[in-house]
């Protein structure tokens, strides 16, 4: 049976978050983050196997006993888990920079298009599948390039992947829209916008694995033969 204060995980080991809270000694705020944002807060690591424990006898005795291992527990992981802000990993501003410059040039992208295929309301929204589909097709053609033709690059992937085409394709705008033709009595033009959306999208992603797919054994090929 496991002792209050322990956690109700596989074998009670470790005692909880609630209890260990007044032994930290960290200030409100700090307390509250650890709370909120860690796994698991630093406690006394738990007897080993067939050691008695602090509140346990010797075998035959009252209490509990030699520990004992539990079928399926988990092996408690060793030291704290959470780290106080001055010894967190600090931003690398260089890359959120260029995250940050992908995105402006990725919107710009976006809201252009939308100028130019601005549908009627009630109407497929052109403008959003164009979009959401080229953005499939450029980002997996683009990571086959990336991973295994261009040379590494610190800001590649952060400029054209999470910058650029993140701000240029969307998720909401595309389930707003379907939500939008629905509640106006367009069910059918909303379903089928939002099936065809993913199937094509699907489509685009795998077709542009093969294009990048081709060009890089294109441009292997002269290499292989030189040799």
């Amino acid at each position: 049976m496991t002792e209050p204060g322990y956690d109700d995980a596989p074998g009670g080991v470790g005692p909880s978050r609630r209890d260990r809270l007044p032994e930290l000694g960290l200030p409100e705020p700090e307390l509250i983050e650890a709370v909120l944002l860690e796994p698991e807060l630093p406690g006394p690591e738990p007897p080993e196997r067939g050691v008695p424990g602090p509140d346990q006898s010797e075998p035959g005795g009252p209490g509990r006993g030699m520990s004992e291992p539990v079928p399926g527990a988990q092996p408690r992981r060793q030291g704290p888990l959470w780290l106080p802000r001055h010894r967190r990993p600090r931003p690398e501003w260089d890359v959120l920079g260029a995250i940050a410059a992908g995105g402006a040039l990725g919107g710009l992208a976006r809201w252009g298009i939308e100028n130019a295929f601005a549908a009627p309301p009630d109407t497929f929204p052109w403008a959003t599948f164009i979009v959401n589909i080229s953005g499939a097709f450029v980002l997996s053609f683009l990571l086959v390039l990336i991973v295994e033709v261009f040379p590494p690059s610190r800001y590649a992937r952060p400029f054209i992947a999470v910058g650029f085409l993140g701000a240029y394709t969307t998720f909401s705008t595309w389930m707003i829209e379907a939500d939008e033709l629905v509640s106006h009595g367009e069910a059918q033009l909303g379903v089928g916008y939002l099936f065809a959306s993913m199937f094509a999208g699907f489509a685009a992603v795998s077709f542009g694995l093969i294009i990048g797919r081709a060009v890089v054994l294109g441009s292997s090929g002269p290499a292989a033969e030189g040799d």
